[in-house]
């Protein structure tokens, strides 16, 4: 990544989180299902996308003010910065 092209949030991060479980963990306890998956680079929580009905990493972002998560879907090494709407892939 050029750290001249990204925001500081990104750059922030030095080692990408993968997720654990290849699931929703708000979608599993909940009952609902989910699209893609995307995991929190500050803690790791893996969570559904956009294109999910509940929207859960969203949601996760507005409540705990995360800024970064990437994807966990298998091929896909790519970086989204909520608030400074900056994606990186990597």
């Amino acid at each position: 990544m050029d750290e001249q092209e990204v925001c500081s949030h990104i750059t922030a991060v030095k080692d990408v989180k993968l997720s654990k479980d290849y699931v929703c963990e708000e979608c599993i306890k909940h009952h609902t299902e989910w699209m893609h998956l995307r995991v929190c680079q500050t803690c790791g929580q893996t969570l559904c996308c956009d294109d999910s009905p509940q929207k859960h990493m969203t949601k996760h972002y507005h409540e705990s003010k995360h800024p970064v998560i990437s994807s966990a879907e298998p091929g896909e090494r790519w970086l989204w910065c909520y608030p400074d709407e900056v994606f990186v892939e990597y």
